[in-house]
């Protein structure tokens, strides 16, 4: 709220300095820092998915290190304490790659709503403004911003690869 009062502030300015500046070309500043706003709180979402993924990567390798240490003791020094450890470590596991099957599945959910929120603003803005934001590039910028977002894969480095691979044992195609 601070923010569209600061920007509603320095519109009027900008309004009374400028008089070619129109009321449309107010709005669609307005539209263009929206949409601004919009990539920065979906950039930092995705960043919490990755974080999240990463913390559960670093615990099912943790638990995989613990359970190979138990499953390498031959059967015969195993104690009953032992197998059920086994046991539990196996249903740890179990139950953070389910929760990060979870988690893919809300990223691709994600990106599915936000394209389909991407193709209804750009419908939006050009009917709003046909002629004002075809001129400044607006809805160019817009399709580009929607590009960046259908095609930023953070997880396909070669150093993520290797942590999901390290963590679930395969590759995945994560986020």
């Amino acid at each position: 709220t601070d923010l569209v009062i600061f920007l509603n502030f320095v519109l009027n300015v900008i309004s009374m300095a400028d008089s070619k500046v129109t009321v449309e070309d107010i709005e669609g500043e307005l539209f263009k820092i929206e949409r601004i706003r919009e990539i920065l709180v979906r950039r930092e979402s995705e960043l919490r998915y990755m974080m999240d993924d990463v913390q559960l990567c670093k615990e099912i390798t943790r638990l995989k290190q613990e359970l190979q240490k138990l499953v390498t003791t031959p059967d015969n020094d195993k104690s009953t304490e032992d197998g059920e450890k086994e046991e539990e470590l196996l249903k740890r596991i179990n139950k953070l790659v389910e929760t990060r099957d979870f988690l893919v599945d809300d990223v691709e959910f994600e990106r599915l709503r936000e394209r389909e929120e991407d193709k209804e603003m750009a419908a939006f803005l050009e009917s709003k403004f046909p002629s004002s934001l075809a001129k400044k590039g607006a809805l160019r910028d817009q399709r580009v911003a929607s590009q960046s977002q259908q095609t930023s894969s953070p997880f396909l480095t070669k150093a993520g690869l290797t942590l999901l691979k390290d963590c679930c044992g395969f590759t995945c195609s994560v986020m």
